[in-house]
Parts: C-alpha cells; structure tokens; sequence
C-alpha cells in the first residue's frame, strides 16, 4: 500500500451533506472488476445526466478541480451501504484525501485499507476551507499526516484520526502488515500459551 505523509495539492470543495456510497459508486458498477476503471464512473449520477454529458455545476466538472487530489466534503461523507469499491473509485480517480466533518465509520475502515486518507475537521473549520478555495480554485492545500494539521496561505487547521489508522497510512502498512510489526509480542504469547495449556497444542499422528 502506498504510504501518506505530506500531500499538497488542489482541493475541490463538495460540501453537500450525506453523500452516501451509493452516490460515490452507483451500485451496477459494483460488477465492474477494478481493472476497467472505477474511477471513471466516481459520482457518475452526481457528474453526468442521463445521456451522460457532463453536469457543469458538479465541483469536479469543473477544469481547475478535475486533478483535485483532495476532497472538501459535508458531514457523514460515505455513510450508507459497505461498498469498498467505493474507495476504490476515489482512490482510482486520483483522489488521496477526503476531509469532512464526519464520514461513514465503515467508509472509514475501508479507505486506509487503502491508502486513501480521511480527515475530521470541524464543521465551522471545514466550511471555512471549503469557502476557501471556492473563491481560489487553484489555492495550493497542505495536509500534513505526521503533524495531523491541514492548511493553506497562513492558517492552518488540526485534524482528528484514529491513531492505528495513522500508524498504517504512515507506513504504507495493511492489516497484515500491522499484525506483522507486532510478531515478537505474538512470539512470546504463543511460547507462554504452550507453557501454560500444553494440551491445546495440536499433535501430528
């Protein structure tokens, strides 16, 4: 997995709340193997109509936020329905961070898994970003990991992440490498559980 620890980057702001998974990833791409490309239908219902021509008020239409890397979202971003391929589509787009007020725990769970990074802001703080670049598009915005701190011109915000989930983005580490970096403890348990319930060791005949 690839590791996050400094992104600066274009933000595009998308502020409406409760964007659930199934507006990330409408539910008949689920049958799309990643290798086609999920990042090409992200938000498909939001970015297109039903002729698929592209819905010019949509942020990510737009030509300076196309190679946003960075999402400024509304509260409860990617609540709704497990879906991992919708990670998939964000990561696939190019997207790497996606700040909020709040995100779907399971979405949560999900991205960095992946390698993609969510930030908890403020809602007032949040707002304030979002205004930000709205009114500079091309406004260059630093999220730092190892500081836990977003920011941009002179202000700078903290942002709020599970502690293990920054251990694992930092390192570029999944779940099996997370277990991994704890096998001398493992090591140990085991030696001691063999001492203390010999009987629960299986036996080959």
């Amino acid at each position: 997995m690839e590791k996050f620890v400094r992104l600066t980057a274009k933000a595009c702001p998308l502020t409406q709340p409760n964007i659930n998974t199934d507006q990330i990833l409408p539910a008949r791409y689920l049958k799309w193997p990643r290798s086609r490309g999920l990042g090409q239908v992200l938000f498909q219902d939001l970015r297109f109509d039903a002729e698929g021509r592209e819905q010019q008020n949509f942020p990510l239409n737009q030509p300076t936020w196309r190679d946003a890397k960075i999402i400024v979202a509304g509260r409860n971003f990617g609540g709704g329905s497990s879906r991992e391929a919708a990670v998939y589509a964000l990561y696939d787009y190019g997207i790497r961070c996606v700040i909020a007020p709040s995100f779907g725990d399971i979405l949560s769970q999900n991205a960095v898994k992946n390698g993609l990074l969510t930030a908890v802001l403020p809602e007032v703080e949040a707002a304030e970003l979002a205004a930000a670049i709205a009114d500079d598009p091309a406004l260059p915005v630093t999220v730092d990991l190892e500081r836990q701190t977003i920011s941009h011109d002179n202000l700078s915000y903290g942002f709020a992440i599970d502690p293990v989930s920054r251990s694992q983005l930092l390192n570029g580490w999944d779940d099996i490498d997370l277990t991994e970096n704890h096998r001398d403890q493992i090591e140990v348990f085991k030696a001691k559980d063999r001492l203390g319930r010999p009987w629960a060791i299986p036996t080959t005949a």
